[in-house]
């Protein structure tokens, strides 16, 4: 499935709006450890790898919309994520389905 966040120079279809999003939390231990990796500073892996686990399942689940629809592509994809509480956040993705 072609995955762009810009508009195609092609002929397409338009489906219609698709969407992903998956709501992750760490686990309490981990949640301890970015703490005091916080007061230390660089990089937070239990966060980072927190939102690349909620990226790869919203975009799937974008993916598996499309394709409910017929579409091979998805054009103009966009993400937006949310905290919803320490340790936990929402990635949200969404674009335009299209059969080319």
């Amino acid at each position: 499935m072609l995955l762009a966040t810009s508009d195609l120079r092609t002929e397409y279809e338009v489906l219609g709006l698709v969407r992903g999003s998956c709501m992750q939390a760490t686990h309490l231990g981990r949640d301890i450890l970015a703490s005091l990796r916080k007061l230390v500073g660089g990089e937070v892996s239990e966060y980072a790898d927190l939102l690349k686990r909620a990226r790869d399942q919203a975009i799937a689940e974008m993916i598996s919309d499309a394709a409910d629809l017929g579409a091979n592509g998805v054009i103009g994809v966009r993400f937006s994520t949310a905290s919803i509480t320490s340790g936990a956040a929402e990635v949200i993705v969404y674009g335009t389905a299209v059969k080319i």
